[in-house]
């Protein structure tokens, strides 16, 4: 056990290392933050900041031997750079977690050899593999680059009309990357996910299943309950238990989820993390993902995930400020609301400044309440008239 009172060591910079770092702290632990930019918005929080590439090797052996251990808040670290900690301090996930969440040929064969449920898929290194993938995994699928990709980044979507394209061109857009995941499009009923923490005994514990509402690729809503049988949540949550215990992971595993229209679940994506569509924990649970991400890789119990009230969360992404900072006031006077503003400086489309959850008595109030306080924010986007 890590006790509290010991030093925790990040990688990455984010709000979500800012958010665990917030929720660190009532349990006694210090911070130190490594990020290649800075400041950082995590940063700002910590006790210590070091701002170098991850390939310096030196700043990150004086890193780790500042902290007692190291965690992270983005998992596309390069592998150098865990090998290089990781002879110095525990790196937490574990290594097998990261190696497989961060490439996404790697997860989906973790998938396919576990027996876990995902869509069907092919590999594509070239233009003219691409086109034979596309064929025989079948029209409408989708694109997927292999590494780096998140909030819909680096991927297009086939439609049957597009079987004849120019494949050439198409993988020339794609930045002609070393290889692709072709997935089939799946028709499905909602995007759901499921946020699981597990310790080096074994133990886990997942938060209640949240429903998601996407705009443009970028998760925009979380509904909590999810407005789905209870078999799905249970399915769910089992699944996601079976997948922390199959990676070995010490910390958190975010699972994402298609709900196909026969009711069955089909693994999306996974990241060994906090992740957005948890953050209505930090209101809506007893313990937040974050509070509970620190308990598992410092050793502590596990803190209790019941759902004190039906809550929905919803991001804040840069495009809110097209006309300068927008007026907090309405959800600030509102008991039911809490504002979480991420102090990232410059706002720009499709960054993720922030994110406010509203409780209610039940989803479908809460989700009328937030989306009466994102319209309200979006009309203040609008250009105001002339003369």
């Amino acid at each position: 056990m890590i006790p509290p009172g010991a030093t925790i060591g990040i990688l990455g910079g984010g709000q979500l290392g800012r958010m665990l770092i917030l929720s660190g702290r009532p349990l006694g632990y210090r911070f130190h933050v490594f990020d290649p930019k800075g400041p950082s918005t995590a940063g700002r929080v910590a006790d210590d900041e070091v701002n170098a590439p991850y390939t310096d090797t030196d700043a990150l052996g004086e890193f780790a031997r500042s902290v007692d251990l190291v965690t992270l808040e983005f998992e596309n670290i390069p592998a150098e750079a865990i090998e290089t900690l990781s002879a110095i301090r525990p790196v937490l996930p574990g290594w097998k977690a990261l190696y497989t969440c961060q490439h996404r040929q790697r997860e989906k064969d973790f998938l396919r050899e576990g027996g876990f449920p995902c869509a069907p898929f092919a590999y594509a290194d070239s233009a003219e593999s691409l086109a034979d993938a596309a064929q025989n995994v079948g029209f409408p699928c989708v694109v997927k680059t292999a590494a780096f990709g998140y909030d819909g980044k680096g991927q297009v979507k086939l439609e049957p009309i597009d079987a004849g394209r120019d494949f050439a061109t198409l993988w020339e857009q794609l930045g002609a990357p070393p290889r692709v995941v072709v997935e089939k499009w799946i028709q499905h009923a909602g995007e759901f996910s499921v946020v699981c923490a597990r310790r080096d005994d074994g133990s886990t514990q997942t938060f209640p299943m949240a429903e998601n509402i996407h705009r443009d690729h970028i998760l925009h809503a979380s509904i909590l309950p999810a407005r789905t049988p209870q078999s799905v949540d249970k399915e769910a949550a089992r699944i996601a238990k079976e997948l922390a215990q199959a990676l070995d992971i010490v910390g958190l595993l975010a699972v994402e989820y298609f709900l196909d229209t026969d009711g069955s679940l089909l693994v999306n994506e996974m990241a060994p993390r906090p992740h957005n569509s948890g953050h209505y924990s930090i209101e809506a649970c007893h313990t937040s993902q974050f509070e509970q991400h620190i308990r598992a890789v410092s050793g502590l119990p596990f803190g209790s995930t019941h759902l004190l009230r039906p809550t929905v969360m919803m991001n804040l992404l840069g495009d809110l400020w097209a006309n300068g900072e927008p007026d907090w006031q309405p959800l600030l006077e509102d008991p039911e609301a809490k504002l979480h503003l991420y102090d990232k400086g410059e706002a720009r489309p499709g960054r993720k400044m922030g994110h406010f959850t509203i409780a209610g008595d039940a989803p479908e109030l809460a989700l009328a309440a937030a989306t009466d306080h994102f319209a309200r924010l979006e009309r203040h986007t609008l250009p105001t008239k002339q003369g």
